[in-house]
């Protein structure tokens, strides 16, 4: 019998109906306007509050990898543990991830790759009701075709463990790594500003570590950074703002911010 974890925040982060989830999540990639990329990302930052809040800076990331629809299709999967702890990055032991659009199949030979990491385990409560990973899907659903899922909660682990995990799971083109992460939390907004803008130039830089006021998901980016470090990889800031900017008021804002990172081009000479 197949396992399938259903979705938790469908109706309240997101629409539960399809047909509004569809129409929301195309409004939104439709008003993006990506940075022309000379390629497709390797990786993604993605902010993962309700759609309302930092839908619109998600996009920016979605619609740079839309032209990857046929390409890409396996996705890895990170982001941070907001209500069951965790020791190292936790799989979801089930057969598939359903959103209101459909079901995910999870990657089962990746799955069995990672089962002799010390640092991987098998958590089903971490992630029955967690936000960070499920609010993506319904994006990745909409700009990708076919894909299979290796969904990570990520609890207590350091960058050098995060970092190998990515490492197995590298892959080629058909690989995109996403890292769910919202940036400084209920700050007034010039403070939030300032704050997220240092944030977001640390990873340009690819300097870690950040902390977790700096960023809720700063665990698996902080990996995500020495990753990119020894692959080389190229960051770019698709987009900057906070709560403020979109749908609440001005006092306590949340930070949202989507990077894209390339691979170097290899020119032949």
């Amino acid at each position: 019998m197949h396992q399938i974890r259903q979705p938790a925040v469908a109706g309240t982060f997101y629409p539960g109906a399809p047909v509004t989830l569809a129409q929301d999540v195309n409004d939104l990639l439709a008003a993006a306007h990506p940075a022309p990329l000379s390629k497709l990302p390797k990786a993604v930052i993605v902010p993962h509050a309700g759609y309302i809040y930092s839908g619109a800076i998600a996009a920016a990331a979605y619609a740079s990898i839309a032209a990857g629809r046929d390409r890409i299709t396996r996705v890895v999967l990170l982001g941070p543990v907001h209500r069951v702890p965790v020791r190292g990055l936790a799989l979801p032991g089930v057969d598939a991830f359903a959103t209101p659009l459909g079901n995910i199949p999870i990657d089962q030979a990746a799955v069995e790759l990672l089962g002799t990491m010390p640092q991987i385990v098998t958590s089903a409560a971490a992630h029955t009701w967690e936000h960070s990973l499920e609010v993506q899907l319904p994006f990745l659903q909409a700009v990708l075709n076919d894909f299979s899922l290796i969904p990570l909660a990520v609890g207590d682990a350091t960058p050098e463990e995060i970092a190998e995990v990515l490492e197995v799971l590298w892959g080629g083109p058909e690989t995109l790594i996403v890292i769910s992460s919202d940036l400084s939390h209920f700050l007034p907004y010039p403070t939030a500003q300032a704050v997220d803008r240092q944030t977001a130039q640390h990873i340009l830089e690819l300097r870690g570590p950040l902390t977790h006021e700096q960023a809720c998901g700063g665990t698996p980016i902080n990996g995500m950074l020495l990753a990119a470090r020894r692959h080389h990889l190229q960051p770019l800031l698709l987009d900057l703002r906070n709560s403020g900017d979109t749908a609440g008021d001005k006092d306590r804002v949340v930070g949202y911010a989507s990077f894209a990172f390339m691979e170097e081009t290899t020119d032949a000479h």
